[in-house]
């Protein structure tokens, strides 16, 4: 099949005789072209690519890096629910053997234990129904926030150094985990009917997602400056309705999209055991995937510093390096200098640098808050 495969993207891309020297397709039908090149019907996810450019290496690579990004980003829903929750409970406290845990911590662990069972569910049909209404969240989040910077009398009176070099590297690296959609993009494209209409599909949700970033940073720079902290539920003063309502949409996204997000995980695990149905193995595998992202939310409780990480690690490899890597693999066309392949050069190089430095920079804010002072 392999070879079969190889075979077919060779003779696509071997050039025509009909093409003349110095003739080419315009960029729109590059586009389709490109477009066509993932939508090939043994083609249905994101690894599927990897293995077609570069073998099961390709794939294995592409599968540690995606699925390390879903774990990291489970561990950001219980670090999200501690520290909301201790805003709104901070005297709360939990006595376990003799110790007692106090504050985010004891949050945490609550959280952990109440969204347990709902990874034991191997069938989320309701789950990914519940989850469906993140847009929904989405809108209600920023008119709360909204609402209160301009009724309840937070105000957006804040000012503070709008442009700040050492933190460049921590804001991209923000920027690009907000646009870390990437790895599901070819299972949408393949689901569709008309995959002719799956650009003014990202067309759509890249300016969708724009506005509500935008309008999230921009309010809140504006309604607490230079002191806005990673969230900015926990700069709200939670006397107030719209506050209340802020808080509460953040927490209840996390619970019903835990599930979600550790499932391919534990069905990756699971379908590589010999025991693959065994029903007691699979609540066994999830159950130590939700301790151990209790456990690294516990030991790294850093919002903003994890999810640069992410952003700056993960999600530029996914969106941006291993995308343009395995289009220059498997469409040999693009290797030839021109427009295209110097687009492509600029993203790779911009990529590197942002992965390079935003790396080394939350690494080095993570180990600066973990050292004791």
């Amino acid at each position: 099949m392999e070879s079969y495969n190889a075979e077919t993207m060779e003779s696509q891309n071997k050039v025509q005789p009909s093409q003349q020297p110095g003739k080419g397709t315009t960029f729109f039908r590059t586009c389709f072209n490109g477009l066509n090149a993932l939508s090939d019907p043994l083609i249905k996810t994101y690894p599927d690519i990897g293995q077609l450019a570069f073998g099961s290496k390709g794939r294995v690579m592409i599968s540690t890096f995606m699925y390390l990004e879903l774990y990291l980003v489970a561990v950001e829903f219980l670090i999200l629910e501690g520290d909301n929750l201790h805003k709104l409970f901070p005297n709360a406290y939990l006595h376990i053997g003799g110790h007692t845990i106090g504050g985010k911590q004891a949050f945490v662990l609550l959280t952990a234990l109440m969204i347990l069972p709902t990874t034991w569910l191997r069938s989320l049909g309701l789950l990914a129904y519940v989850s469906a209404g993140g847009v929904l969240a989405s809108i209600v989040l920023v008119c709360s926030v909204f609402w209160a910077g301009a009724v309840d009398g937070v105000g957006f009176h804040e000012r503070g150094m709008l442009w700040k070099w050492s933190g460049l590297p921590t804001a991209v690296s923000l920027f690009t985990v907000c646009y870390g959609g990437h790895a599901v993009f070819p299972t949408l494209c393949t689901s569709m009917k008309d995959r002719s209409q799956f650009p003014k599909v990202l067309l759509v949700c890249f300016v969708l997602s724009t506005i509500s970033y935008a309008s999230m940073a921009v309010l809140g720079y504006l309604m607490f400056g230079e002191n806005l902290m990673s969230q900015v539920t926990l700069n709200l003063p939670t006397r107030n309705i719209s506050s209340k309502i802020a808080i509460y949409t953040t927490l209840i996204n996390p619970i019903t999209k835990y599930a979600i997000i550790v499932s391919p995980i534990a069905t990756a695990v699971e379908d590589s055991y010999p025991f693959r149905n065994s029903r007691a193995l699979s609540i066994l595998i999830r159950s130590v995937l939700v301790i151990s992202t209790a456990v690294v939310a516990l030991t790294v409780p850093f919002f903003g510093c994890v999810m640069a990480f992410i952003g700056a690690f993960l999600s530029t490899s996914v969106s941006m390096l291993f995308p343009c890597l395995c289009y220059l693999k498997i469409n040999k066309a693009a290797r030839s200098f021109g427009p295209e392949l110097m687009l492509i050069t600029i993203i790779m190089v911009m990529g590197s640098l942002v992965a390079v430095v935003g790396t080394y920079s939350s690494l080095k804010e993570i180990v600066k808050h973990i050292q004791p002072q």
